[in-house]
């Protein structure tokens, strides 16, 4: 799979696309028609009749496992926690992209410039009604590169639709683009920038991970897909470009101008504020896309949506590729649930070796790259528990719990979006680990209620018989 194409391809090839044909309104009836399929599980949609619009847009790519299986090039039977071990071994190894000429790159096909360029053009969504206006990036992502190292970070921000020649950015404290976006500051310098709207899917699986730093995520994307990303050089911005993407955007972000943006319909299932707020913006500079681009949108809001699916693979996987990385033995498996946006909560199953171990893990989850931002409960289970089986969980929770051996931390670094917090004090949350083990260091332990194994071969091979 190179492309978003591909995907539409061989999503229909399996069942997993559905075409829409009827005329739908991109002021808010698609994404509706979207979110009400996607609460049902239903296929990814390609509405092709948006009204006022020739051009199709898509939606729901990666509502679903299968979906997700299919794009990492996994079996398509592979569960949530399937396609984290994949991810996790098969980024090991590290590809490069690979350059190629503009004559091989389908994302050259059309450009706009100066006064040609119009954003308009393009189908962009009115998502929710009190969103402050249509949204350009939704399931895309941000090329931005360190002024003085040179890496490549592809990061998910939204970009709301502000003017024919200007996108919102949500550079958040901390993030990579926002760390960059300082370093252009002192340099009294605008920021390079594209967004990439429509491209291979697992580009933006890779853009909405929270990988280390100075870790490119073309060379991740590359590292799962088995062979170098495609990408050109950009029109009017010094940077890589994949080379099929649908819709590119290249412009500058001034770190000192600013634009009203805001609110948006996010996935903790809350609008992100109570009115706008000033914002850097990308100043477009240059668009280049596809004849006849797909445009990629998601729902976003409350669970589960594209992003809740897309958190939940790439941060549980994440998670659980930097604990391996520390070496902690006995862990055996990471699951950080969808309906959790995939970084709120995180269940760790683990076979403890001492005594402490258990907080170990606990304390460790919270303070990898991934867990430090905004994760706040963190559950341990034994070996005999899988964390993704949230009834065993509720039942670990139930009769291995006890609150005083939980540990809770008062100041950690929490996300701006966050809706359990005040909109005014969003920087700092409280973060709780619970131990729901049976502690090593007991010298006796409960003893568990287990079927004997003959009996239970007995009633198997009798299961038909009983008419069960």
């Amino acid at each position: 799979m190179k492309d978003m194409r591909d995907f539409i391809h061989d999503a229909e090839e399996v069942g997993q696309l559905r075409r829409v044909k009827a005329e739908v309104d991109w002021n808010l009836e698609l994404s509706h028609i979207a979110k009400l399929n996607e609460e049902k599980s239903g296929p990814a949609l390609l509405f092709e009749n948006v009204k006022g619009y020739t051009s199709p847009v898509i939606t729901s790519v990666c509502t679903t496992t299968q979906r997700l299986a299919l794009i990492m090039g996994a079996p398509l039977e592979s569960s949530l926690v399937d396609l984290m071990r994949y991810w996790v071994e098969k980024g090991k190894t590290l590809v490069p992209p690979k350059f190629v000429d503009r004559s091989q790159a389908p994302c050259k096909e059309n450009i706009m410039k100066g006064d040609d360029i119009d954003l308009f053009k393009f189908p962009a969504p009115h998502y929710y009604p009190r969103d402050g206006g249509r949204f350009m990036g939704t399931a895309h992502f941000f090329i931005t590169k360190d002024p003085d190292s040179g890496w490549v970070n592809l990061g998910t921000y939204r970009a709301q639709l502000l003017a024919r020649d200007k996108i919102g950015t949500q550079f958040i404290k901390g993030k990579h683009s926002d760390i960059m976006l300082k370093k252009y500051a002192a340099l009294k310098k605008p920021m390079p920038v594209a967004s990439i709207v429509g491209c291979d899917p697992l580009l933006f699986l890779t853009g909405a991970a929270r990988l280390s730093a100075f870790l490119s995520e073309y060379d991740f994307a590359g590292a799962v897909r088995g062979g170098p990303i495609e990408v050109v050089r950009g029109e009017t911005v010094d940077l890589p470009i994949p080379a099929t993407a649908e819709i590119v955007i290249e412009g500058f972000v001034d770190p000192e101008t600013f634009m009203e943006e805001g609110p948006f319909g996010e996935y903790t299932g809350y609008y992100s504020g109570v009115g706008t707020d000033k914002r850097n913006f990308e100043q477009v500079t240059c668009v280049t896309y596809r004849n006849n681009p797909v445009f990629w949108g998601t729902t976003v809001g409350r669970a589960v949506t594209d992003t809740h699916m897309t958190m939940a693979l790439t941060y549980g996987a994440t998670l659980w590729q930097q604990l391996t990385d520390m070496k902690i033995p006995g862990i055996k498996a990471v699951y950080c649930p969808p309906e959790g946006s995939g970084r709120f909560l995180a269940i760790i199953s683990m076979k403890q070796m001492y005594p402490g171990h258990a907080d170990q893990v606990g304390t460790a989850a919270i303070s990898t790259e991934m867990g430090a931002y905004g994760l706040k409960t963190v559950i341990v289970v034994d070996e005999d528990i899988d964390p993704w089986d949230i009834p065993r969980v509720l039942y670990a929770l139930s009769f291995r719990f006890q609150p005083n051996r939980c540990q809770i931390i008062k100041r950690g670094r929490s996300t701006p979006l966050d809706p359990s917090l005040p909109i005014e004090s969003r920087d700092i949350t409280g973060r709780i680990i619970m131990d729901a083990t049976i502690p090593y260091e007991w010298k006796e332990k409960p003893i568990p209620v287990e079927l004997d194994p003959e009996t239970v071969k007995k009633v198997e091979a009798r299961w038909s018989e009983l008419g069960l």
